[in-house]
């Protein structure tokens, strides 16, 4: 990943935060017949090593736990909010003109290797904690005691765990810091607008900067 020092975010709390606050990721991963490529929610437990663990399923019948070639790095790609800027959000616009559209976005890189999980206890937790952690918000949480016994061990039978052990993460904060302080907080404004959750969301991570 391209990563200039103005971008770079290295707050082991901030990239954890994203990772939790953003679970669906893309992993990538090699086999002998080149890259995997596939879109997991994941779960990032912590450990005893400061990044901890990411731990997720996947279907049986994916080939990833077949294919996956033992011990080699893997990336899990965690995407933060993202939005276009369009240059008449900066006051500079109307001063010098020297500006142009671009793309700010907050993304995280785990990288580390990969083991698949059988044991039956072990996804049956995995998909217990999971479920908890997304149906926490609703009124009336749906629990795995909600489905019938045997209906959940088919279920459970048709996946494999997934648990990625990180060697290694980076974080690229793309939120204009590269520009004067006036375009910023123009920046900061103009997003604050916005319809979209993204723009609003990336609005508030500038502001905390600043």
């Amino acid at each position: 990943m391209y990563l200039p020092a103005q971008f770079k975010e290295e707050r082991i709390d901030v990239l954890k935060a994203l990772m939790r606050e953003h679970p669906f990721a893309t992993v990538v991963a090699m086999s002998d017949n080149g890259l995997i490529v596939d879109h997991l929610p994941l779960q990032v437990i912590d450990g005893p090593s400061m990044w901890g663990t990411i731990r997720g399923h996947v279907a049986r019948a994916n080939p990833i736990w077949k294919d996956y070639r033992a011990d080699s790095e893997a990336i899990a790609i965690f995407q933060g909010p993202q939005t276009y800027i369009s240059p008449s959000l900066y006051p500079s616009k109307q001063t010098t003109g020297e500006v142009v559209p671009t793309w700010n976005y907050a993304v995280v890189h785990a990288r580390g290797t990969l083991r698949f999980i059988h044991e039956g206890a072990w996804l049956r937790d995995l998909v217990a904690n999971l479920t908890d952690e997304h149906e926490a918000h609703r009124a009336a949480p749906w629990k795995m005691t909600d489905a019938p016994e045997p209906y959940l061990e088919k279920m459970l039978a048709m996946i494999v765990g997934l648990e990625f052990s990180i060697s290694s993460v980076s974080g690229k904060w793309k939120l204009g810091q590269n520009r004067t302080a006036a375009d910023r907080q123009g920046l900061v404004h103009g997003l604050q607008q916005s319809p979209e959750a993204d723009a609003r969301a990336l609005a508030g991570m500038l502001a905390a900067r600043e």
